[in-house]
């Protein structure tokens, strides 16, 4: 084991302190590495593992059995400990040349915005003149919400970190949906949290997980990704409130409804413990990274904090233009052409894959299809040989279930959702 692993391992162990046992601090570790990209195949032996971060071999043994039982890696007799090679979910952004990507559930392009006339030096005109203002640009912050207490973030992604950062600990619960987000199950696996699944639709089954869990936060989403469900979940702010847990509402996909009316904050029914995650990437385009958080003041304060040490400020530039998209691009088209595209792509999955099953979605990007008897890992393998990509039901729950499930974007245009499903008919023959 060479000693550049051996300090980036003791590194990512000493950052994963809190309530977690030793062995899962170092099964974290050794993921966060895999994660990275640096460290794959075969494990480095029990003996100079233990060695390296100075741990007892029971240890070691112990972080092993916990990466095999989560599927993570196998045990090959006479030759070691292997690390599976498991789809990430910030790998669907790093998948690499397809014919179609369904696996991304964002904006395909920008061809759809009506781009301002621009001023170039309009766009690095700021209040402050450096640029560096805290919570962001006043002019976009009174665009995006009624309320003062905004703080302008590098996407819904940096947002959902910094509330990670300044609510949890290591070793903390956090309670979520299943499935969930995958980004933010990737973010509370850095921070070396427990995300604790539940079935947030059943008010009992959340009463029950507060009390037995004590969780830092409660994550729910308004529009839910991957499903397109929009749930009711007002429940779940008042037993929020009631057992004094913060809710981070993540509304990034609010206004992407489709047939249904775009489902209410919950703050107002927990106003001194939510924090609202925002986005213009589903609404523009995912390139401008605008995102924000609404808090009560003494939260926004601390976000603000965590936001200054992560990177100062977001792009002046970026803030200033997406101000001038909000003014020159309704929302309506974009919905109507999501509309169409979903329509054309679910009629398309209906004609060539007539056993795939899936509830229609009512927002977001994205269809939820079940593959009945198919592990979709091995089915997005080999879809992908056919020039199509799409994420694994896995990557949405924190307790790898979902193995019978694909989220597939319906966000491309119409023809390349064509040549999409025709790839997944390919692949589709092949398992079948």
């Amino acid at each position: 084991m060479d000693d550049q692993l051996a300090i980036l391992l003791r590194d990512r162990y000493r950052l994963r302190q809190g309530r977690e046992a030793p062995s899962r601090r170092l099964a974290g570790a050794l993921i966060d590495l895999a994660q990275t990209g640096a460290l794959a195949g075969r494990l480095p032996s029990e003996r100079d593992l233990a060695q390296a971060v100075e741990l007892s071999r029971g240890t070691v043994a112990a972080a092993f059995n916990h990466l095999c039982a989560d599927g993570l890696a196998e045990r090959r007799h006479g030759s070691g400990t292997y690390l599976l090679d498991k789809p990430t979910f910030t790998g669907l952004l790093q998948a690499g040349p397809v014919v179609a990507d369904l696996s991304a559930s964002v904006v395909p392009d920008p061809s759809h915005l009506t781009l301002p006339a621009l001023d170039p030096g309009d766009l690095v005109r700021t209040p402050s003149g450096h640029g560096y203002d805290p919570l962001g640009d006043p002019r976009l912050r009174a665009r995006l919400s009624g309320t003062p207490d905004v703080l302008v973030t590098g996407g819904a992604q940096q947002g959902l970190d910094l509330a990670v950062r300044v609510l949890v600990r290591p070793g903390d619960r956090v309670v979520v949906g299943d499935p969930t987000y995958g980004g933010m199950l990737a973010i509370l696996r850095r921070a070396g949290a427990h995300a604790v699944a539940v079935d947030l639709a059943d008010p009992a089954a959340v009463a029950e997980s507060f009390d037995r869990h004590r969780p830092a936060l409660v994550y729910v989403v308004s529009v839910e990704n991957p499903t397109g469900a929009v749930p009711d979940l007002r429940h779940v702010a008042e037993l929020a409130r009631s057992r004094d847990v913060t809710l981070v509402e993540d509304r990034t996909l609010a206004r992407l409804v489709h047939d249904v009316a775009p489902p209410e904050p919950l703050a107002p029914l927990h106003p001194h413990g939510t924090v609202i995650v925002g986005s213009l990437s589903k609404l523009l385009w995912g390139g401008l990274r605008i995102g924000w958080l609404e808090a009560p003041e003494a939260l926004l304060a601390r976000l603000t904090e965590a936001k200054l040490d992560a990177d100062l400020a977001t792009s002046a530039v970026s803030q200033r233009l997406a101000t001038l998209l909000l003014d020159t691009d309704p929302l309506g088209p974009w919905l109507a052409e999501l509309a169409a595209r979903r329509a054309h792509f679910t009629a398309a999955l209906s004609a060539h894959l007539p056993s795939w099953t899936w509830t229609p979605p009512a927002g977001g990007l994205s269809v939820w299809a079940r593959l009945l008897g198919t592990d979709a890992e091995r089915f997005a393998r080999i879809a992908r040989d056919h020039g199509v990509a799409v994420a694994p039901g896995t990557l949405f729950s924190p307790d790898g279930r979902h193995r019978d499930r694909l989220r597939l974007s319906f966000a491309l245009p119409p023809a390349l959702l064509d040549q999409a499903v025709a790839g997944l008919a390919r692949a589709w023959a092949e398992v079948s």
